[in-house]
């Protein structure tokens, strides 16, 4: 028999006590007998360690209760105290089966460039980075420029949306089903749907980047149109750096954007160009339009025809009427750049036309006019004209006849004789003794020869004795006696001795070997041609009476020396002698 309420054989107790007060049924203990429960009382469940109680449980015996999970070591004092009221947060859902549909319709949806593969799982931070991506391409990307996304754009964006599908689909080949609320197939289809963005985005920009291109391309041509504006007024030599650039950059837009409205704008702006570059012919120029039609008919080298068009064959018709206005307009001035000039050049470049037909008349016009001046005041500038007229007649290619060059020569030698002849009367004696020498050594054959060599005889002794040149020597020598003139050469060396008068000719006398030089003007005088038993070379000329003018001219040795004019009357009845010595520097003579 125990105590009550000994724990250590209190249920023994109580079962003998409860057989006891059935049996005799009141009969003694302390009360009544205890009822007998329909369960045997549970016994508190201690929970493990460090976690609380269930809600409702009572705390086991000899614990105490605890509110949160205890401190992992005790708190420092002044330290506040977290306590942590309710139930702790769920634990994550476990992944749920493998789904490659999800899987493929979150990778399809991240490929739109919107993040909604993301949204589809419900990761919101990460479909907001996709978002960011494509706002960032979207910054870089407009306004659409002319030379597009740069590269490093072009080449990452892709990579990220497909490391962001990637990463879609390997993020919903397990998502938790509390994390789908779209069918797997309809947001699959939803994901094809959606590609259309980013094509259409693609298509969009370029649509936006060809209309950037046309609006490069036309501002382009208008300043290219500007610059040709810009150079009209200057000298086409000037300008020819501009036209050439101008020439370049419509090559450009033809060729390399054949397309674009820029480019079916160049044959307007071309011609344009044309008749800028062509002013000089509007303007009548014709010299100052060659060079400029010149240059405009070889664009077709730098523009495709089909692009020109008649613009192609525009300068011909111009540059052969500028050619012949201007080559007939020169002829004679001795301006152009030798092989026959403009009238060369229209000749070699357009042979057939109508404007190479008409050279040939020009040329004799230009000819008759200055044959027609010869007997005029400027005899010799009519010439100078006409010999030019030579020049350019014997450059001329074919069609040019041949007799047309003899044509211009006849006129030349005309025109240098009545040269001289002016000259003379002119009292240009040097100029008119040059002009006839070189008619008579140039034209031996011409009948005027003999004429010519008597007045430039008369022009050379009237260099150094002007009055020689008072008048034209006669042309015949007058009838009558005639007296004789021996000139003797007392000198070492030749001399030439010139006469003009009643009669005009030269005569040469040999050197005197023994002779020598006088040492001054008066020793030649007194002792010039007398010494005796000394044979001096000498010529006899026999004159008809009257003045003479004599030019004594020393050669060999002694050519530097001057020469000596001289004059004298030939009186019908006498002899004369005459005595040519040399003086130091110069000639003596003695009559």
């Amino acid at each position: 028999m125990g105590w009550p309420g000994d724990a250590s054989d209190g249920a023994g107790s109580a079962g003998s006590a409860g057989r006891e007060g059935a049996a005799s049924d009141g009969g003694g203990g302390f009360g009544p007998p205890p009822r007998m429960p329909s369960e045997p009382p549970r016994m508190p469940q201690t929970p493990p360690p460090g976690q609380p109680p269930a809600f409702g449980q009572p705390p086991a015996y000899g614990q105490p209760p605890v509110y949160g999970p205890p401190p992992a070591q005790p708190p420092v004092y002044g330290e506040p105290r977290t306590v942590v009221f309710g139930p702790p947060p769920p634990p994550a859902a476990p992944p749920g089966p493998a789904d490659p549909v999800r899987a493929l319709a979150a990778a399809v949806l991240n490929l739109s460039g919107l993040g909604l593969g993301y949204a589809y799982l419900r990761r919101w931070g990460l479909a907001l980075v996709c978002l960011a991506v494509t706002a960032g391409l979207l910054a870089v990307a407009l306004p659409a420029d002319p030379d597009g996304v740069p590269g490093w754009a072009v080449v990452g964006y892709p990579v990220l949306l497909l490391v962001a599908a990637a990463d879609g689909a390997r993020r919903g080949l397990r998502a938790p089903a509390t994390a789908v609320r779209v069918k797997p197939v309809v947001a699959a289809v939803l994901g094809v749907v959606l590609l259309a963005v980013p094509a259409g985005g693609v298509v969009g920009y370029d649509a936006l980047r060809d209309d950037a291109v046309e609006e490069m391309l036309l501002d382009r041509l208008d300043r290219t149109d500007a610059l040709v504006k810009e150079a009209s007024g200057k000298d086409f030599a000037q300008a020819r750096t501009e036209y050439r650039t101008a020439l370049a950059r419509y090559h450009d837009l033809t060729e390399d954007h054949p397309g674009s409205r820029a480019a079916g704008r160049v044959h307007d702006s071309l011609d344009a160009y044309y008749r800028t570059v062509a002013a000089p012919y509007a303007e009548r120029d014709h010299c100052g339009a060659v060079a400029p039609l010149a240059y405009l008919r070889d664009v077709p080298k730098s523009i495709d025809r089909d692009v020109l068009g008649d613009l192609a064959s525009w300068p011909d018709r111009r540059l052969a009427t500028s050619l012949l206005a201007c080559g007939t307009g020169r002829l004679g001035t001795g301006e152009g750049d030798g092989q026959g000039g403009e009238l060369g050049q229209l000749l070699r470049t357009f042979p057939k036309s109508e404007q190479a037909a008409k050279v040939e008349p020009a040329v004799r016009d230009a000819v008759d006019k200055r044959s027609g001046a010869l007997d005029g005041a400027e005899p010799c500038r009519a010439t100078d004209e006409l010999r030019r007229i030579g020049d350019t007649a014997r450059e001329l290619p074919s069609p040019a006849p041949a007799h047309l060059r003899g044509d211009v020569e006849g006129a030349v030698e005309d025109g240098t004789y009545a040269c001289g002849m002016d000259q003379f009367k002119d009292k240009k004696f040097g100029e008119a003794h040059q002009t006839l020498k070189k008619f008579a050594g140039t034209y031996k054959s011409d009948k005027r020869r003999d004429r010519a060599q008597q007045v430039a005889i008369a022009a050379e002794i009237a260099e150094e004795r002007p009055s020689a040149g008072a008048h034209l020597p006669p042309r015949k020598a007058p009838g009558g006696s005639r007296m004789e003139l021996v000139i003797s050469n007392d000198g070492p060396d030749p001399v030439e001795v010139l006469y003009t008068g009643p009669v005009t000719g030269r005569i040469t006398i040999g050197g005197c070997a023994s002779c020598t030089t006088y040492p001054s003007e008066a020793a030649g005088r007194s002792k010039a041609c007398k010494a005796s038993g000394k044979n001096y070379p000498k010529r006899t000329l026999r004159l008809p009476a009257g003045s003479y003018h004599f030019l004594h001219k020393p050669g060999g040795s002694a050519a530097a020396a001057s020469s000596r004019a001289a004059g004298g009357s030939i009186q019908p009845g006498y002899t004369y002698t005459q005595c040519s010595y040399v003086v130091g520097g110069g000639l003596g003579e003695n009559l």
